[in-house]
């Protein structure tokens, strides 16, 4: 993953050189890539180890589009199970079928198939990633996608002079289907990771890693540009260069005021781009990431990934390489202080359009509980689900979107409650309350243009902690977030109508809550779901029946077709992909 300058020739035919069998063909504003879903053999922390890749490689290649592009995925299956590919952050105008979510807007592609994704990009600019949505695949199966600017504009900040992608991921030495397997067997929470990884590779402070180190070289004096995706399963990530501030301009692919820091706060599914300018003396300085958990004991991958942020030229190597300052990982401080600076760019090229009045709002309590398991594996009878208004998703066998289509009754119903059915005191003493939920799938329905808040109020059932929701189909605008139970009288006068940022995932705070608004004019079947409570378990995952040809379907959501009356907003209560159980519309 080598730097590539910018300043792209209109017209150039870009070839992935991560990998060879990565077809990217550049004509007119419309792409092509294939993906080949099959295992490779990979060794880290002294162990070899096969498990799912596309194309062989860990992370996957990268896609490379400029605003408003189209790009064409055909993503082959060679590996031994069913698997999706989502498209996080992309809005997909009128295409859900190719949204990804498995049992919600397609079926896995089984082994030996192959699908080809329509992937439309409208006003996203930065830096997105795509992944896999089925069970924990996307601990492997993950990748960017850089979006440049649309020929003709350019950056509202001074061009970089040269740019990165950096993911930030989780390394399981065992399978990764087989920690979920174990863990819905047991009902129990899966195993953490056991190192975090930058571009693929633990860093120096883990054993047997030192010798591939990622390294980012640099020339003096330069500025570059930092795509950092957090593709961590589970945990909120503190990340910083040594002796080396960062400028935020971006996030989840719209631009934002700049922020000049040492450290960012980046949640599970959240990418940020980032200008850092090489002028210190030329040495070796460490890039690192490590984990923020401030939830009482909530098992984490309490380790550090580093890089090397090397500049070119002669110099001696220092005999120690310095490491940035990072807040400590339960540093609630640190955390909050920085998401708290993050505002909309608000420019005449990039306004921020947040609804300054809503004619529809939901309220949703986000929590971890137990459902009843009367299988022999299961620990004390029960299993660990995730909720959402206490209600946990349960898949059916036919995927909804196409249910919905059709008009096949008995699916799905409409009736997922806007508010908790139950009121208490969601973020204090809740020993005396019932932690047991339900399994439903449910709905709900939203009129064509309706302006929606949804306030996610954290609850502290089970486990105190903080949880990233992602939101399909839709950036939305983060306009207030709190500590505490949401006071629907006090707290909207403290929101930000003016520049919020606009974004698609949100760290919803440990004993807290966020709220968001967004107008929904993406026809479809949109998904919510927090990404950490992956940890909580799929259920109800049987054999999805495939629909038919799609072509005659897509046409009700075209826009020769008319607007339809309502869409569908399917709220995902499930832990089947850590960090990745968001709301979908």
């Amino acid at each position: 993953m080598g730097i590539s300058r910018l300043g792209f020739i209109a017209g150039l035919i870009w070839f992935m050189a991560m990998d060879w069998q990565v077809l990217c063909m550049a004509q007119s504003n419309v792409h092509h890539y294939n993906f080949v879903l099959k295992q490779a053999q990979f060794t880290r922390l002294c162990e070899t180890k096969t498990m799912l890749t596309v194309n062989g490689s860990f992370p996957g290649p990268t896609i490379h589009a400029r605003k408003g592009d189209t790009f064409y995925v055909n993503v082959h299956n060679e590996g031994e199970y069913g698997v999706t590919i989502h498209w996080h952050g992309v809005k997909q105008p009128r295409n859900p079928w190719s949204d990804g979510p498995e049992n919600v807007t397609q079926c896995p592609i089984q082994p030996g198939k192959n699908f080809t994704y329509e992937v439309i990009l409208s006003d996203e600019e930065g830096t997105l990633w795509w992944h896999a949505h089925s069970d924990w695949t996307r601990a492997t199966v993950h990748g960017a996608i850089v979006i440049s600017p649309a020929n003709g504009t350019t950056y509202p900040f001074p061009a970089p002079y040269a740019e990165q992608t950096i993911i930030i991921a989780s390394w399981f030495k065992g399978d990764v289907k087989a920690v979920i397997d174990e863990a819905l067997a047991t009902g129990a929470g899966p195993n953490i990771s056991n190192s975090l990884t930058i571009n693929g590779q633990p860093g120096d402070l883990y054993p047997c890693s030192d010798k591939n180190t990622y390294r980012l070289k640099v020339n003096s004096g330069r500025t570059y540009l930092l795509r950092v995706i957090n593709a961590v399963m589970n945990e909120e990530q503190f990340f910083g260069i040594a002796g080396h501030s960062l400028t935020v301009v971006g996030q989840d692919a719209a631009y934002i005021k700049p922020i000049t820091t040492s450290y960012i706060m980046i949640t599970p599914g959240q990418t940020m781009d980032i200008l850092v300018t090489a002028n210190q003396p030329p040495s070796y300085y460490y890039i690192a990431s490590h984990s923020f958990s401030d939830g009482a004991g909530v098992a984490f991958d309490n380790t550090t990934t580093t890089a090397i942020f090397q500049y070119n030229g002669n110099y001696s190597r220092p005999s120690s390489i310095p490491l940035p300052v990072l807040p400590v990982f339960n540093d609630t401080a640190a955390a909050e202080n920085y998401t708290s600076r993050v505002r909309g760019l608000a420019s005449s090229d990039h306004p921020v359009n947040v609804p300054q009045t809503v004619n529809r709002s939901l309220y949703i309590t986000i929590a971890l509980n137990f459902l009843p398991c009367t299988e022999a594996t299961c620990i004390n009878s029960t299993r660990l689900a995730a909720s959402m208004n206490n209600v946990s998703f349960q898949f059916q066998p036919i995927d909804i979107l196409q249910a919905y289509y059709r008009s096949i009754n008995g699916v799905f119903d409409a009736d997922f409650p806007s508010e908790p059915l139950k009121y208490f005191n969601f973020t204090g003493n809740v020993t005396s309350i019932n932690v047991a939920t339900g399994r439903a799938t449910k709905v709900t329905m939203l009129n064509y243009g309706e302006a929606v808040e949804i306030v996610f109020q954290g609850t502290n059932l089970l486990a105190e902690m903080n949880h990233p929701i992602h939101l399909h189909g839709f950036s939305f605008y983060l306009v207030g977030h709190g500590k505490g139970n949401f006071n629907n009288e006090t707290d909207p006068k403290s929101y930000n109508l003016i520049d919020p940022p606009e974004i698609n995932t949100v760290a919803l705070p440990q004993s807290g809550w966020a709220a968001i608004r967004f107008v929904a004019n993406n026809p479809g079947k949109g998904v919510v779901h927090p990404l950490s409570l992956g940890k909580a378990l799929k259920l109800g995952h049987g054999h999805c029946s495939h629909r038919e040809e799609r072509q005659n379907k897509v046409t009700k959501y075209a826009p020769s077709s008319g607007v339809p009356a309502v869409l569908l907003l399917v709220l995902c209560n499930i832990a089947s992909e850590a960090n990745d159980c968001l709301i979908k519309i």
